[in-house]
């Protein structure tokens, strides 16, 4: 299948050379031109621009940071549907707004153009080893037909229903992943002031009922190590958690604890921290305390 790809960062690039791997036609455009080049030796074409890139592809996947960015390479006179026609396909696989999606959808469909929701779970490493949790958004004959394309990016491929839904449902995720991390933060901050070894409150409670991915992921790979290399940035966390707030006020569900945990990671933003992972969240309470969560190998 001829492919498109825009998008070629930290999670996208890797996503890219997967499908080059699986013997798909592949051409890329991005801002970043060194990750351009790579692709480009990895057996990628380039294109100058969106349009001209969907010119020349079956189907475009993006993935970029937010919202804005999507609909800047979308819609305009150098845009994917200024290139696309009828039958054309894209997957947007960023993390955005149910809301921005469905109108994203609404104008593909002016055009005759498919479009589907499908954010990811997993990370870099997931992104890396083809193993990503998908969640996609829309017609599920479209989801039929792509069906190859999300296998070779990802191990666990859910239909959740219309298009917006895969956001929704990573809005959730991930808010939920904020929530986790930053109880774990605040957890592991006391037992250790307490005079405990973080190793076994970890043993403990991994094997208990406040067990969670942040804490059986983060602290031993992150926080104990004080290896704060992002697999998810504090920056893009607090993005998601802005799509939930901002998505609860269209909805009219109150998100009090929401609220809180977003004051928390602005916290860390503004101790200069926003590009390292989310386990960083604990820095600003290991200073406030005196204290450094770490366990010696």
């Amino acid at each position: 299948m001829k492919v498109g790809f825009i998008g070629l960062g930290a999670m996208g690039k890797p996503m890219a050379l997967n499908l080059l791997k699986a013997g798909h036609l592949l051409v890329v455009n991005d801002v970043n031109a060194k990750a351009v080049e790579e692709l480009i030796l990895a057996g990628a074409k380039k294109a100058e621009s969106p349009k001209l890139l969907a010119e020349q592809v079956e189907v475009v996947i993006t993935m970029l940071p937010n919202g804005g960015i999507v609909e800047q390479v979308l819609l305009g006179e150098q845009g994917v549907l200024a290139g696309a026609g009828d039958g054309f396909g894209i997957i947007d696989m960023s993390s955005v707004a149910p809301g921005f999606t469905q109108k994203m959808a609404r104008l593909a469909a002016q055009t005759g153009v498919c479009y589907l929701d499908a954010p990811v779970s997993g990370g870099v490493k997931g992104a890396a080893e083809g193993t990503l949790t998908i969640m996609v958004g829309g017609d599920e004959q479209a989801l039929a037909r792509y069906q190859g394309l999300f296998q070779i990016l990802g191990k666990k491929i859910h239909h959740i229903g219309a298009v917006g839904a895969g956001d929704a449902v990573k809005i959730v995720n991930n808010l939920m992943l904020a929530i986790n991390m930053a109880g774990a933060a605040e957890a592991f901050a006391l037992g250790t002031k307490m005079g405990l070894d973080p190793q076994v409150i970890f043993d403990i409670v991994s094997a208990s009922s406040g067990n969670s991915y942040a804490l059986s992921a983060k602290m031993p790979n992150f926080v104990f190590k004080g290896n704060f290399t992002p697999g998810f940035t504090v920056d893009l966390q607090y993005k998601d958690l802005e799509l939930a707030v901002q998505t609860a006020k269209d909805v009219q569900v109150p998100m009090l604890l929401t609220n809180v945990v977003q004051q928390l990671y602005e916290q860390v933003r503004a101790a200069g921290l926003g590009k390292e992972d989310i386990s960083a969240i604990i820095k600003p309470l290991e200073t406030l305390c005196d204290i450094q969560v770490r366990v010696k190998n």
